[in-house]
């Protein structure tokens, strides 16, 4: 595979997952501490308190993504760390932390890539309704021109929002994510459009804080929907599930509406829209995340025998098939499925993958290494998957694997596994596994194409030069 010469190399952590730090330097809780800490919401109770320490081991972590051969670094600022109360004044402390953080990237020629709310809200606008409040949107946009400000001058790449249908839907329905909200899908509802509305209102600001060279954009998980049968009833099945999945949050930052059904679908009244916000929400971005895990099967759901027209159900991936320790089956041909997909149908500028990656069982003997057989395979085949993606159109801008470290996996605490470098959690030890020196390997390697592209296009227009003197 040859990957263009600009092409970003990268790797995605986020802020409370490697952090660490919770209590120092003016930072405020957040949502994420509070849910946390109620028993039964993580595994074996664990939090982001300590997570691996990033925070005091900033510039040892940036010389590893350097010996890595990464040229690009996606990483998350922690709203309550640099604006404590969520609104009003700055904390000095917490920005001068991402200061250093950019500083030593630039120094080692790793591109930052900022995201701005990977789900750690303050809790003190939690407390005020949180995402169930508009006023948190235009909250986040002020907090969004501040970063901006301070940082805009050395970082171009924006992530807006991560995920916003996790926020929504697994933080108020499923209740496994902050802020642990049950079976509320008015509120998912509601928050979802106030997480967009947050995007949209931030990206004017963001670039004008930033300069010219800003780009920004918001990053989303997505899934391609197959059938499980043939069945008339699964084809519309696939369908709702693609709504649900997909264009929930698709069709608002690409058509500027929401789908046909979705509200219904869900059992929801529409959110409270007021006049502008799908045109902020739809402003052209400058390019789309896509964080890409796995794909899902669907088929009608059966009642007394019967298909039911307004349920689905998830089938069973094939016997066959890899199956991640997050229960997740590994199926690279749906990621260049997804990018073509995305590109014939939403048409975005740029389209970076800001998360792809697994959980395994790693283990550490206690030497240099740690194999992880699989995450190779994983990586490698998903790369390629990136390549045709490219070869067929795909404007791909970037890849970043998730994750550099083994880190906090939310409601699973630490009990899974997705880094390309081994946390030994006592210690704090990083090991490079397999899967990273495979990773950096290949990207060495697309560099060396990279010079050979150059060397002979050099050559070329040494010759035709040489040939004009004649």
């Amino acid at each position: 595979m040859s990957f263009p010469d600009e092409f970003l190399w990268g790797a995605a952590t986020s802020a409370y997952q490697i952090e660490g730090a919770t209590h120092e330097d003016g930072r405020s809780p957040s949502v994420w501490d509070q849910f946390a800490a109620v028993p039964g919401h993580t595994f074996q109770g664990e939090t982001g308190e300590v997570a691996v320490d990033h925070y005091h081991r900033m510039e040892q972590d940036v010389a590893l993504m350097a010996d890595l051969g990464l040229n690009a670094y996606r990483f998350s600022i922690a709203w309550p760390r640099v604006m404590p109360g969520g609104v009003g004044a700055a904390n000095p402390a917490g920005l001068d932390f991402y200061d250093r953080l950019v500083d030593r990237l630039l120094a080692h020629g790793i591109a930052p890539v900022a995201t701005l709310y990977h789900w750690d809200l303050p809790l003190a606008l939690d407390e005020r309704g949180g995402w169930r409040n508009r006023d948190t949107a235009y909250a986040f946009a002020d907090y969004a021109e501040l970063v901006a400000r301070r940082l805009g001058d050395r970082v171009r790449w924006w992530v807006t929002q991560n995920e916003p249908w996790c926020s929504a839907y697994l933080g108020f329905v499923e209740g496994l994510h902050a802020p642990g909200v049950r079976g509320d899908a008015q509120a998912a509802v509601d928050v979802g459009h106030h997480l967009l509305l947050a995007h949209g209102l931030a990206l004017p600001r963001i670039r004008a804080a930033g300069g010219a060279g800003a780009r920004v954009g918001a990053a989303l998980n997505l899934f391609p929907i197959f059938a499980g049968d043939g069945r008339s009833a699964t084809v519309r099945a696939v369908e709702r599930a693609n709504r649900f999945h997909n264009r929930w949050f698709l069709d608002p930052l690409f058509r500027g509406e929401y789908p046909a059904g979705l509200f219904e679908d869900l059992g929801a009244a529409p959110p409270p829209i007021h006049e502008g916000d799908m045109a902020a929400i739809s402003a052209p971005s400058d390019f789309l995340g896509v964080n890409y895990y796995n794909r899902w099967i669907v088929r009608a759901a059966q009642v007394d025998g019967a298909s039911a027209a307004d349920a689905y159900e998830y089938a069973s991936a094939p016997p066959e098939a890899t199956i991640t320790t997050m229960g997740w089956e590994v199926f690279p041909h749906g990621l260049n499925l997804e990018l073509e997909e995305i590109a014939r149908t939403y048409h975005p500028a740029a389209i970076l993958i800001t998360e792809n990656g697994a959980s395994f069982d790693d283990t550490w003997n206690g030497d240099g290494r740690v194999s992880d057989p699989q995450r190779v395979s994983f990586l490698r085949d998903h790369l390629e998957a990136v390549g045709e993606a490219l070869a067929h159109g795909a404007p791909v801008a970037g890849y970043f694997v998730w994750s550099l470290f083994d880190n906090f996996e939310w409601d699973k605490g630490y009990s899974k596994r997705f880094g390309v470098v081994y946390v030994d959690y006592p210690t704090q030890r990083r090991i490079v596994k397999d899967s990273g020196r495979w990773y950096a390997g290949y990207i060495a390697a697309q560099r060396a194409l990279s010079a050979d592209r150059a060397g002979q296009a050099d050559g070329a227009e040494n010759a035709e030069q040489a040939g004009d003197a004649r």
